[in-house]
């Protein structure tokens, strides 16, 4: 019987795959998958836990190839601590990522969170990173305070300010009037307009919060040409409050013209009396001691600066609320004047990071506020200054007035990225109106909200489970959790409680 040699063919290449299966069979039993032995009694695993990771510079690590990959938490910035599901370091601060990572559309961040959960270590961590690579913390408003220690331990300047500690005249140019000394032409021109709108905003916004509402624009066209007055008879720095009111009592031509008196003398005391009587209620009031005299100590520039209003009680709320207008007006008219400088060629640039704490304080003072703050900080991206504000929620924003609030929530939504501290689970609605958070994220954030709970043994509380957890956020990308981490010589600087340290009992073995 003879076999066809198609058959013979199709025979052969049946046997010869049952060989390879035989072999791939073989082979199989020998090695392992990555679930472990595909055989009876062999323990496949049905999950596979990942591996930890780490993170190490590639002089390190170069032996180990190929076992390293790369990972995608950034590591341009200042080191805040590790990646809370992989362990990787991340690094983070506003003006690494604007300038040299380009991550963010603006150097600003807004921190968010309860009191008590790490809002200011984690910015005092960005501060310290900060002034190593040559960038200047300036805090503009210490209420607690939280970072004079640190100022000082970098060897800067603290400047005190509140009842019989210091005073901040608000008709001061401030450093303005020394720089234009120094410029010519157009610059000079444009810093001294820069300093009268500066002076004027923060002269409206002051009188804005006292009287609890706003200052219409007739009014702030009487304090301007007011203003011109003042600088026309007194030298810099010289006048105060008090004269800004005498000018008004005085009805000068200048400011005659502006309220359309027509040499009527009923129409004039008519169009000024109300702000004559709120700027006397001004200098006269619970405010005036500190903004109606010369100014104590001028803003130095030249290294780090924290103003100290720690002496200001917790329920003059109207007086902190007014120094930190007045200290957030007076430093970016500082940095405004040093940055005209610098474009004029007679200083070298310098960066700075502005820390604005406790946001929610002015932002409750009165309607129209909201206006004057954006303001008195708004600074160009291309100075090379960063912004980092501090508040509790973003409801603060939006609990100002219906027609104040889309200013609110713009200020919000240009802000470069967030951090997010614990929050309650009744907040993430104001949160999701300016960032878009992913149910993970939302658990996430609210789970660091929990409060701390009492060790029955030690009859002490353990720390709160969101301590120094945050949740960095950049537009619509997936956040990164972050576990701050303090090193041994920063844990003094981040003591917030020595008024308790002291009195504490000692604890005996």
């Amino acid at each position: 019987m003879f076999e066809s040699k198609k058959a013979r063919q199709g025979k052969q290449a049946k046997q010869g795959k049952k060989a390879d299966r035989a072999k791939k069979k073989a082979t199989t039993a020998r090695r392992p998958t990555f679930r472990g032995w595909q055989q009876p009694a062999g323990g496949a695993a049905g999950v596979i836990a990942p591996a930890p990771e780490w993170r190490g510079t590639t002089v390190q690590v170069c032996g180990m190839w190929p076992f390293i990959a790369g990972t995608s938490t950034p590591m341009v910035g200042v080191p805040l601590g590790h990646h809370l599901m992989s362990v990787a370091t991340v690094c983070s601060d506003p003006i690494s990522w604007f300038a040299r990572a380009g991550l963010i559309a603006n150097p600003s961040l807004m921190v968010l969170g309860r009191p008590g959960l790490g809002k200011s270590t984690l910015i005092r961590r960005m501060a310290i990173g900060l002034a190593a690579f040559g960038t200047d913390p300036l805090v503009f408003g210490d209420l607690k305070p939280d970072y004079r220690a640190l100022v000082e331990s970098l060897g800067g300047a603290v400047i005190q300010l509140g009842r019989g500690r210091g005073h901040l005249n608000v008709l001061d140019p401030g450093a303005a009037v020394k720089t234009a000394d120094r410029l010519t032409g157009t610059a000079r021109a444009e810093l001294i307009a820069e300093a009268h709108g500066r002076r004027l905003t923060m002269l409206a916004a002051l009188v804005t919060l006292n009287r609890g509402g706003r200052v219409s624009d007739h009014e702030e066209a009487i304090l301007s040409a007011a203003l011109d007055v003042i600088d026309e008879h007194h030298r810099p720095g010289e006048a105060t409050l008090h004269d800004l009111i005498a000018v008004l009592e005085e009805g000068p031509s200048r400011v005659r013209q502006v309220t359309l008196d027509r040499g009527d003398e009923d129409r004039y005391r008519t169009a000024v009396d109300p702000l004559h009587r709120s700027l006397a209620a001004l200098a006269q009031g619970s405010l005036g001691e500190v903004f109606a005299r010369p100014t104590t100590t001028r803003i130095d520039l030249s290294g780090p600066v924290c103003i100290d209003i720690s002496g200001i009680s917790e329920s003059d709320e109207k007086l902190q609320a007014a120094a930190l207008l007045a200290c957030w007006g007076e430093g970016f008219a500082s940095i405004a004047a040093l940055q005209a400088l610098t474009d004029a060629g007679l200083e070298p640039q310098h960066n700075f990071v502005v820390i604005l704490d406790e946001l929610w304080r002015v932002l409750r003072s009165g309607s129209g506020i909201i206006s004057r703050i954006d303001a008195l900080t708004r600074l160009d991206r291309n100075t090379g200054v960063g912004t980092v504000i501090i508040t509790h929620t973003l409801k603060d924003l939006l609990s100002v007035s219906a027609e104040d609030r889309p200013k609110a929530q713009g200020f919000a939504e240009r802000m470069g990225y967030y951090a997010f501290c614990g929050l309650p689970t009744a907040e993430l609605a104001g949160v999701t109106q300016v960032v878009s958070l992913s149910r993970r994220e939302a658990e996430m954030v609210t789970s660091w909200s929990t409060p701390e709970v009492w060790d029955v043994v030690t009859g002490q509380r353990s720390d709160p489970p969101g301590l120094g957890k945050v949740l960095l956020k950049v537009g619509g990308r997936p956040g990164i959790p972050v576990q701050v981490r303090l090193t041994e010589i920063e844990r003094d600087v981040n003591n917030t409680n020595l008024r308790w340290v002291a009195s504490a009992p000692q604890r005996t073995s």
